[in-house]
């Protein structure tokens, strides 16, 4: 009986030191990841300061590193064709509405999809917006997002009854006939618009950073199993 109990106690420490080995390569894990994520929080700070560029080209569209571009601010000029909007759903500190994503047509021919904007529920119709709608030449200065494609959460876009729930740059570029269109959107800054519609500049810039509270929580399963590994080795054999 003893030869038993002292091979189950081996196994069961055996085990715990395996959970032990997992547990610490996890934690471990999340603290690269933290430090990926504090780089990454760093560097689009950076871009959000600094001087304005010029958007990608279009040498450049099928070649662009997400990492590298996101959140970048840039100023493009050209004329926006206001009858290929697209609403998209949004939820902003504004309150519920929509976002208006205006086509606009640069000197070359090619078109960047450019989110104008906030406009309120009771102001999706474009007569109620119709003094924003300018058809001079503009300059746009914005964030470079990436697009967002199928839909929102629980929500597919649905082009063929106009409803969209997400900035998906090539499906609204499919449904509106629009082309050749950049692989990204920009979102204007808070300039304003004649007439005060749309609001720009209501983009949220924020990055979960949970990696320490997650490493230490494997790190403290690690411990714990360690202990119970111990234990299983050093407690008192059962009385025959």
């Amino acid at each position: 009986m003893s030869r038993g109990v002292n091979v189950r106690r081996a196994v069961l420490a055996l085990a715990g030191l395996g959970l032990v080995g997992v547990f610490l390569a996890l934690g471990t894990w999340q603290i690269q990841r933290r430090a990926w994520k504090l780089d990454l929080i760093a560097r689009v700070e950076a871009r959000l300061h600094a001087e304005p560029i010029a958007p990608p080209p279009p040498a450049e569209w099928a070649h662009l590193d997400p990492d590298k571009i996101e959140y970048r601010r840039v100023r493009l000029s050209g004329r926006f064709a206001h009858d290929r909007s697209a609403l998209v759903q949004a939820l902003t500190e504004r309150g519920g509405g929509f976002w208006v994503l205006t086509p606009l047509v640069q000197a070359d021919g090619t078109t960047v999809l450019i989110n104008r904007g906030f406009v309120p529920g009771d102001r999706k119709e474009r007569a109620d917006r119709a003094v924003g709608e300018t058809t001079d030449e503009v300059t746009v200065t914005g964030l470079l997002r990436l697009p967002e494609p199928g839909g929102g959460f629980l929500r597919h876009n649905d082009p063929a009854s106009d409803r969209w729930y997400s900035r998906d740059v090539a499906a609204i570029a499919a449904a509106r006939g629009i082309g050749p269109v950049a692989p990204y959107f920009v979102d204007a800054d808070a300039a304003p618009n004649p007439g005060g519609l749309p609001i720009g500049g209501l983009t949220v810039v924020a990055f979960r950073n949970d990696h320490l509270v997650y490493a230490l929580t494997w790190y403290t399963l690690a411990l714990m199993s360690a202990a119970a590994s111990i234990y299983a080795l050093r407690r008192p054999r059962p009385e025959v």
